[in-house]
């Protein structure tokens, strides 16, 4: 069987493979070089930057947030989800017409993520400590695994 030549199916293909290419380049990178996440007006960093973990009795969150006043801090959960609030302030004695480069953001940030699993939000321990935001989200009993005793015949 012959196919015939579609030259507008071939530019289709291609242009599927170069958006497959750089979408994994970028969630490979995360919010590295290529994320518009640095660049003015584009859109909103993510602040404070983040790990999420679990095992089988928590989920474990730490965020980077160096020079922070604890004071500012504020940590919620609704539901499954997570909000860190915070102010984070803008050098002291310097005027911004003097800056050559102004890379550490300043002011009110807000950061919200949602949790993998439910949690027992009367157990959460949260705790700053060397620009660290660490937390502890215990899980609720529903969303533990459960051992199944199988019984032998």
């Amino acid at each position: 069987m012959l196919r015939t030549l579609d030259p507008f199916r071939e530019m289709e293909a291609l242009r599927r493979e170069i958006d497959r290419a750089f979408s994994s380049l970028l969630s490979n990178w995360g919010e590295g070089f290529f994320s518009t996440a640095f660049l003015p007006g584009r859109a909103a960093r993510a602040y404070p930057l983040l790990n999420l973990s679990e095992d089988k009795d928590n989920v474990y969150v730490q965020a980077l947030a160096p020079g922070l006043d604890p004071q500012s801090l504020n940590v919620t959960i609704q539901r499954n989800s997570l909000t860190i609030t915070g102010e984070k302030p803008a050098p002291q004695g310097v005027k911004p017409e003097t800056f050559h480069r102004n890379e550490r953001a300043a002011g009110k940030f807000v950061r919200s993520i949602d949790l993998p699993v439910d949690v027992d939000s009367n157990r959460i321990q949260a705790r700053y400590q060397d620009g660290l935001l660490a937390i502890i989200l215990p899980k609720s009993e529903e969303a533990k695994p459960k051992q199944i005793n199988i019984a032998v015949q």
